[in-house]
């Protein structure tokens, strides 16, 4: 038997087709996940992501031992509130693992994937050698994710009151807490929306609340779906401590400057960097009939790639997939599909955002 989130006997209730992921039974779908998918992009729709480890970080070295741990920098986290994407990379500069921290009034928070909880956990106490720091798992936190365009203003209109004021007032990447419940404006589905982490023993009402509100429960494989068309990297498939964020499409959360900034990896990615990376992170479209898939071979003239992620997309109604191709490899590609090798259109690995078709 797997881990189970507080909303286990919910998702059962409402018929999920219940998988294994990273060692949790979660919900896969509640009937039909393309019509899930269509839900989220369209209106809004309720995440159980309680599987996700939140770990708070604390003491007189917080600051400085965080500039030191991520690729990113938390002084760009200037007030209480803000909220930072960030990787945590090995010495080579292969990712660790990606997360989001909150600034927080004391101290910060992380949230950081389900499938790498413990090596994440064991990584951080280990960093933390020397340092007079607080790392504290805070496992009874349960998080919701309402995702979508009629997202913010559908919760609003529900909880009323401050929260409903913090939810209207919140910039992207920003957070709020309210009487034990951490509010913030982010996302993994290419949609706006809010994440609420909140104790888990009150997650079953504000869950239920949210159903009653009309407000759809939307299980993992939408979830995946609904990224893949964003082009967001999902760790162990895109991101991998043999992959530095240059070759994928995360460079943007590298932070070298200052230049005295002396982070894990910083002399690897520098490295690397001047080389000039080998490889680079694409989109693909198969405009005929077939589904793309992880690990299928790319080739591009004589040189080969590999898929990462692939899968039908619900808004393109195409298979879309993002692959990892040498740097100089030109813009024509194939797909080896069960011994035939099919041509796709090589694009910015960002195929939907905010409703919006971007290829």
């Amino acid at each position: 038997m797997g881990l189970r989130t507080p909303l286990y006997d919910q998702h059962l209730a409402l018929g999920a087709k219940m998988v294994d992921f990273g060692g949790w039974e979660m919900p896969l779908h509640y009937g039909s996940q393309v019509e899930e998918h269509h839900e989220v992009r369209r209106a809004c729709g309720v995440f159980d992501v309680s599987h996700m480890a939140v770990i708070d970080v604390a003491g007189a070295d917080a600051h400085s031992w965080l500039r030191r741990l991520l690729a990113n920098d938390i002084d760009r986290l200037a007030s209480p509130g803000q909220a930072l994407y960030s990787a945590m990379l090995n010495t080579e500069g292969g990712v660790v693992d990606d997360l989001i921290i909150y600034r927080r009034e004391q101290g910060y928070r992380l949230v950081v994937n389900a499938s790498t909880r413990d090596k994440d956990l064991t990584w951080l106490c280990g960093q933390a050698q020397g340092f007079e720091i607080l790392i504290t798992e805070q496992a009874t936190t349960a998080t919701l994710a309402i995702q979508g365009p009629a997202a913010r203003e559908r919760v609003a209109e529900l909880l009323g009151g401050s929260r409903a004021a913090l939810i209207r007032r919140l910039k992207p990447f920003e957070a709020g807490e309210d009487n034990g419940w951490l509010i913030a404006r982010t996302g993994y589905t290419g949609e706006d929306g809010i994440e609420i982490l909140l104790p888990g023993v009150e997650v079953c009402e504000l869950f239920n609340d949210l159903l009653g509100a009309g407000i759809s429960p939307i299980g993992l494989g939408a979830r995946d779906t609904l990224r893949l068309e964003a082009g967001l990297n999902l760790y162990g498939q895109e991101l991998d401590e043999a992959h530095s964020p240059w070759v994928s499409n995360l460079g943007w959360t590298v932070a070298l400057d200052p230049p005295g900034r002396e982070f894990n990896g910083r002399s690897a990615l520098e490295t690397e960097l001047a080389a000039g990376p080998v490889s680079r992170l694409v989109g693909l479209v198969l405009e005929e009939r077939g589904v793309l898939r992880a690990h299928q071979v790319v080739r591009m003239d004589k040189q080969e790639g590999e898929i990462t992620s692939g899968g039908f997309s619900p808004t393109l109604n195409k298979s879309i997939a993002l692959a990892r191709v040498p740097r100089d490899a030109p813009e024509r590609a194939e797909v080896e599909i069960r011994g035939k090798w099919y041509p796709v259109r090589v694009v910015k690995p960002t195929f939907v955002r905010h409703g919006k078709i971007l290829i």
